[in-house]
């Protein structure tokens, strides 16, 4: 998301215990330590809360689930799942080994 390796990360570092100095650096850490789990707290009730409003069939439901790149990907393999299990259908058989497909010079 922000492409920020290694090295840049320690120059972040670096800034902040410059700009914040040793001696505030404990009580910085122990604020931030505190904000992300305040965040956490959130996000695990407001997934709480849409679990109780859509009701019982979405109690898996987790936050991550809503990322529209998720979504997509589970329906896509719960439909190639789908059709693996789908019989062949009727007048349609897999082609031989070397057999050509049909061809049809009028729909190309």
């Amino acid at each position: 998301m922000f492409d920020i390796g290694l090295g840049e990360l320690a120059v972040i570092a670096l800034v902040v215990v410059v700009a914040i100095g040793p001696d505030r650096l404990p009580e910085f850490a122990a604020q931030a330590g505190r904000f992300i789990r305040r965040m956490k707290k959130y996000a695990d009730a407001a997934r709480d809360d849409l679990r109780r409003e859509l009701g019982p069939e979405y109690a898996d439901l987790e936050l991550r689930d809503l990322d529209p790149r998720r979504m997509v990907r589970k329906h896509i393999d719960e439909a190639l799942r789908e059709s693996d299990d789908e019989p062949v259908r009727a007048g349609l058989r897999p082609l031989a080994p070397g057999e050509q497909p049909p061809f049809d010079a009028d729909a190309t």
